[in-house]
């Protein structure tokens, strides 16, 4: 399922070259969006990440959600809390990747390049992500990366 995630804060972007998460994998591009766990945006991505679950596992869809949900691997939504990382704490974070470059846009909705320094980690941004269930290896829930709008400065991390 394809959802917009607003005023988020960015980090860990890899948007303006793909690399590969390890030695042999295939090059991508990434980032992760990190939105209040009280908000409603936190709770319109719980709602979408559990109707894509619902599409692939049916009535297992939750049992199977509470089994990967602590694995980072297998599970692209996760607690800031248990991470070490600035900005992390009271937040999850949405981690999305794409082979294909997302579409980067500034507020204006016009085209930016690296040379424009924004979108930057700790600025607040729009995302658009989708979304997809598998059984590879296991079952796990992922997310693709489809673009990002720079929203609004913020601290750099």
């Amino acid at each position: 399922m394809k959802i917009r995630i607003e005023n988020a804060r960015l980090s860990f972007p890899g948007i303006w070259h793909a690399e590969p998460f390890k030695p042999g994998d295939e090059p991508k591009f990434k980032a992760t969006f990190l939105v209040p766990k009280d908000s409603p945006m936190a709770k319109k991505i719980e709602a979408a990440m559990m109707e894509t679950a619902k599409a692939k596992w049916g009535a297992k869809a939750e049992k199977i959600v509470a089994g990967i949900r602590n694995n980072p691997n297998k599970f692209c939504i996760q607690d800031g809390d248990t991470k070490t990382y600035d900005g992390y704490e009271g937040m999850i974070a949405v981690s999305a990747k794409n082979g294909v470059r997302p579409t980067i846009l500034d507020r204006d909705r016009s085209p930016l390049t690296e040379e424009d320094g924004k979108p930057y980690a700790g600025c607040y941004v729009n995302g658009v992500i989708e979304f997809f269930a598998y059984e590879n290896s296991g079952n796990g829930i992922s997310a693709s990366l489809g673009g990002i709008q720079f929203v609004k400065d913020g601290d750099a991390f």
